[in-house]
């Protein structure tokens, strides 16, 4: 990974923004910029400099992690660390404006900061998401763990269609997708396994739950796992027993919407054009009603990333992003449909990241 070149295209949007430094407090952030993985870290970024705090739990963690920011370990939290630091080294340096991520402190924590920096006459003031539009694009390496995290991942799905029966629990099928992620390799789930079956099928995120599969209806699974840092994210639905003509209906609608929207990713294009092309398919089916949530988001080092894929949004896809596609129908008492793939943006249009088969499948 490049994290000098990351380092370096940050300070340059710190110059256009007018500020003297950037305090980075989100932790996927931190590790985009220069690798560090753990869980207490603070990284404050000048104009030709950066440091990273952290306390003494990291003390060889960071020296191993780290790169392109000087190293400093403290007693206390990064957090405080860090602004007792920049306190301190704005007498020898003009630092007036700092920029923070506002995002991700709480009160508490913002005013802390802000009674450590006033003394110095450091002025902090909320900063543009600058880290996350560079994570926006991803390069080379991002997509090629991307590509890896979904290629384990879609190997779930294969666990999903042995456990799904019925009268055993979604929560069982969900341990199944997990213990099989585990002993594939993967670090982690990159979000709470959602399986929802029958009627619970109609609820987006119907999260496993205790409740046993019924004989017949949709089962909609959406997992995903993170390898090597980077997340991937699925879901493809299933029927048990014989789905009646509406149903069917219902299931090809998604499908064809999601296809649509595929078709309407290419650099250039607005998000919220890959959105409407999902919603005038299921329009002219007369299911619009029924999808109620967006078409997708970005995903990368976290599973929600931007852009976010909906109505009204203007960002502009560029060559190196990675969305999902996931329209969904969800219809209350019934059932629901959803069918979901990650994408990188090409050059010329978009590359779905290990397609698995999207014909209705029976139990």
């Amino acid at each position: 990974m490049d994290y000098r070149g990351r380092l370096r295209r940050l300070q340059f949007a710190l110059a256009e923004k007018r500020l003297d430094g950037l305090l980075v407090t989100s932790l996927p952030n931190i590790r985009y910029l220069c690798s560090f993985t753990g869980s207490a870290a603070a990284l404050v970024v000048l104009p030709d400099s950066c440091y990273f705090f952290t306390d003494g739990r990291y003390t060889q963690q960071a020296h191993e992690e780290v790169h392109g920011a000087t190293i400093k370990v403290a007693k206390k939290a990064a957090l405080a660390a860090a602004g007792e630091w920049l306190a301190t080294t704005s007498k020898k340096r003009v630092l007036k404006k700092l920029g923070v991520e506002g995002e991700h402190l709480s009160l508490a924590e913002g005013v802390r900061l802000r009674k450590m920096l006033k003394p110095a006459a450091i002025r902090a003031r909320q900063a543009p998401p600058l880290v996350e539009r560079q994570r926006m694009v991803k390069d080379e390496e991002e997509v090629a763990r991307l590509r890896q995290a979904a290629l384990l991942g879609s190997t779930l799905f294969d666990t999903a269609l042995k456990a799904i029966r019925p009268g055993v629990s979604e929560a069982e099928v969900a341990a199944e997708m997990e213990y099989a992620a585990r002993r594939a390799g993967a670090e982690g789930m990159a979000f709470e396994t959602i399986v929802a079956a029958g009627e619970r099928s109609a609820l987006p995120h119907g999260r496993a739950s205790k409740a046993a599969i019924p004989a017949r209806g949709f089962v909609v699974c959406d997992f995903g796992v993170i390898l090597a840092g980077y997340c991937s994210d699925m879901t493809r639905t299933v029927y048990l027993g014989c789905p009646s003509a509406g149903e069917r209906d219902s299931y090809e609608a998604v499908r064809q919407a999601q296809q649509a929207a595929i078709e309407a990713v290419r650099p250039g294009r607005s998000v919220g054009e890959v959105d409407r092309a999902a919603r005038n398919v299921l329009n002219k089916k007369g299911l619009a009603r029924y999808f109620t949530h967006s078409t997708g988001h970005g995903v990368g080092l976290e599973i929600h990333e931007a852009p976010r894929v909906a109505r009204g949004q203007s960002e502009i896809l560029q060559p190196g992003m990675v969305i999902t596609i996931e329209p969904g129908v969800y219809l209350p008492g019934r059932g629901g449909v959803r069918i979901e793939d990650s994408v990188v943006v090409t050059e010329q249009g978009c590359e779905v990241l290990v397609p698995v088969r999207k014909e209705l499948m029976t139990i």
